[in-house]
């Protein structure tokens, strides 16, 4: 689950780490009372789950209340496109205005879980302020990493070193301990995923403050911090992954034409690839779940359907858990409930496929049956491409 900046920066401030005094809006109206607390010179940004705002326009720097009103009336219910928005953009609801600083130097840090080493990472570089990935590939020297134990948490010793290698003064590196090791406490208490500061800027003052903020949780520890459940915002998300996460379904919107639905994460992502191969794109990551009944199968269908790209669809399901006939019967009314506007195939392998296949040929349904997972994409790739 990610959240705003404001958020993310509201949290910091709980963890002390220092972040720059400003309120977040949503009028232009509060834009102006809150530059004029602030009372100099202001930075307008534009609240939206996605990256590379100001190139997009979506962070302006103003001086005084009037500017700040229009700065804010030129993004608020409009649409910020960026590269990571795709070409629709996301309508800015909020904005969040905040002091400006005098900036001495900028840089980045970031906290992710290293998978090969089953530890926190922490990760800084002295070119803050742009693409990470593309520092990592044009200047991979640049970025220090450094995991930190589990047991004994981010310790003073790996503060110095990494402060010294970034070129801070050594009346920084106590600052720079009790900030780092904030950001660390904050991704460790709260089951973050990431946590990202860029820039972290260093002020003509020798501060370090987190001059942006990003911050995401694991979803599967979200029954453990209810408070942070509540900072969801579902404007931000795709809608029929909102309703898919209803019914406890796992789906990712993506750019082809074929709807897949699938029994297990897994599966789903052999399905896909083997879609790729034949000559298909897939329309979605779908994964029913290993434990699925017939009303999660009709969700599943109505959300696979509501994308006007797919096709055809693909159920690919191999019955362990989960009955196959079960499976078939929650198609069959799911179908007949919805209906269907394009070629559906299916393969049912496991547990009572061959009961499964009977109720699909017994529907008088328009139905693909194969068995065999690489003619199931053949056929749904040939289906899509309107090829009898």
């Amino acid at each position: 689950m990610k959240i705003h900046e404001y958020q993310a920066k509201d949290i910091f401030s709980r963890y002390g780490v220092r972040v720059p005094r400003g309120r977040v809006a949503a009028s232009a109206g509060e834009v102006m009372q809150v530059a004029r607390e602030l009372d100099g010179v202001v930075v307008v940004k534009a609240q939206i789950h996605a990256g590379g705002r100001g190139k997009g326009g979506g962070v302006k720097v103003v001086d005084g209340p009037g500017q700040a009103r229009s700065a804010a009336e030129a993004m608020l219910g409009r649409p910020l496109v960026t590269h990571q928005t795709g070409p629709g953009g996301q309508v800015v609801r909020r904005v969040l205005v905040e002091e400006g600083l005098q900036i001495e130097s900028e840089l980045y840090a970031g906290m992710v879980l290293d998978r090969e080493t089953a530890r926190v990472t922490l990760i800084l570089c002295s070119e803050g302020g742009v693409e990470i990935e593309e520092v990592a590939r044009t200047h991979p020297e640049k970025i220090l990493r450094e995991p930190i134990d589990s047991l004994t948490g981010l310790m003073p010793h790996q503060v110095r070193r990494l402060a010294f290698g970034l070129g801070l003064s050594k009346s920084q590196v106590r600052a720079a301990t009790a900030f780092l090791s904030g950001m660390y406490r904050a991704f460790v208490e709260l089951d973050a995923s990431l946590v990202e500061i860029n820039p972290l800027v260093v002020t003509q003052a020798g501060d370090l403050v987190a001059l942006d903020a990003k911050m995401s949780f694991d979803d599967n520890a979200l029954f453990r911090h209810s408070d942070l459940v509540e900072l969801r915002d579902v404007d931000e998300e795709e809608p029929a992954e909102v309703e898919a996460s209803r019914f406890g379904l796992s789906y990712i919107r993506l750019d082809g034409n074929i709807g897949c639905m699938v029994n297990g994460a897994g599966l789903a992502m052999a399905t896909m690839d083997i879609i790729k191969l034949c000559g298909g794109e897939p329309a979605n990551f779908l994964d029913v779940g290993g434990g699925t009944d017939a009303g999660r199968v009709q969700a599943a269908f109505k959300i696979i359907l509501s994308d006007e790209n797919v096709k055809a669809v693909l159920v690919n399901i191999f019955g362990g858990i989960v009955r196959c006939d079960v499976i078939a019967e929650g198609m069959v009314e799911a179908i007949r409930e919805v209906g269907i506007r394009v070629p559906l195939v299916v393969r049912l392998q496991g547990t009572l496929a061959d009961r499964g296949r009977e109720i699909l040929a017994g529907s008088s349904l328009n139905v693909v049956s194969v068995e065999s997972m690489h003619a199931a994409a053949e056929a749904a790739v040939r289906e899509a491409q309107g090829v009898s």
